[in-house]
């Protein structure tokens, strides 16, 4: 009895580890850098959207839901979900090539569920419940998707496996991306929002008439070129981020914009 007792410990303790390691493999910009991709986004809105999102949410902002998908990581009734935060890309694709994944790949992804929620939020039929996680969930995966190291290679889970030293603490290539890049610029949400929500006429219209799939292959050449720029063991520091604090704001913006056009186009 006393042995079986242990194994069962042994067990509980050892899902409980799994659990806590999964969800390190997908966050994806923080929780600072996923607010201020919901904050750009309400201001983006059009009336319209507003209140079908207000009756959906009641007072909660975009940017507070906005880490709704990787805070329900701690309930394992939500377990299914681990991975709708990313889609798998191995490189050197062209464009069409990572057409061709999408387009094939069945098994759930950041991609084909985005779909599914808007089809939910369209969805007369969907209940209040229904409709709160699908918009949840949306407005956590359209930060997901301008994040570009979660349309990166599954061999190295998305850049955790490649080692790197930030300011000489021992990191990895996703956590950099996700965090420590946008903690490095000592802003608020509000006052990142504020800060980098400048887009151009130009910008604007571009990002506001890109595709899903062209927001994907996107945030896949970005992806590309941070592989490229960023040798395994490298000591990351100052010059890092003069390198690529612009690149870091643009995917930040573009998520933003991007999401305000998911919404407005369902509910506009």
């Amino acid at each position: 009895m006393k042995f079986t007792s242990i194994k069962k410990k042994l067990a509980s303790a050892l899902l409980i580890v799994l659990l806590a390691y999964l969800p390190m493999q997908v966050n994806a910009w923080g929780m600072i850098g996923h607010r201020v991709v919901g904050e750009i986004a309400d201001s983006y809105l059009k009336a319209k959207t507003r209140k079908a999102i207000q009756a959906i949410l009641g007072a909660e902002t975009l940017a507070m839901s906005a880490n709704w998908g990787d805070f329900i990581k701690s309930d394992s009734t939500y377990n299914y979900m681990y991975n709708w935060h990313f889609v798998n890309l191995p490189g050197g694709l062209d464009k069409q090539g990572v057409y061709n994944i999408l387009e094939t790949e069945k098994a759930p992804n950041l991609y084909n569920k985005i779909i599914d929620l808007t089809a939910v939020l369209k969805k007369s039929s969907s209940t209040a419940d229904e409709k709160k996680l699908a918009l949840r969930m949306l407005v956590h995966m359209a930060g997901d998707l301008s994040q570009p190291m979660h349309v990166a290679h599954k061999e190295d889970l998305g850049g955790n496996r490649v080692s790197v030293l930030w300011f000489n603490e021992k990191s990895n290539l996703h956590r950099v991306w996700d965090e420590q890049l946008i903690e490095y610029q000592q802003l608020s949400y509000t006052e990142f929002a504020k800060a980098i929500n400048h887009p151009s006429a130009i910008q604007l219209y571009n990002w506001q008439n890109t595709s899903l799939k062209d927001c994907v292959y996107d945030s896949y050449t970005v992806c590309s070129k941070i592989y490229e720029g960023t040798k395994p063991d490298s000591k990351l520091s100052y010059r890092y981020n003069f390198d690529w604090a612009e690149t870091l704001n643009q995917q930040l913006l573009k998520g933003g914009v991007r999401l305000a056009k998911m919404l407005n186009d369902i509910y506009g």
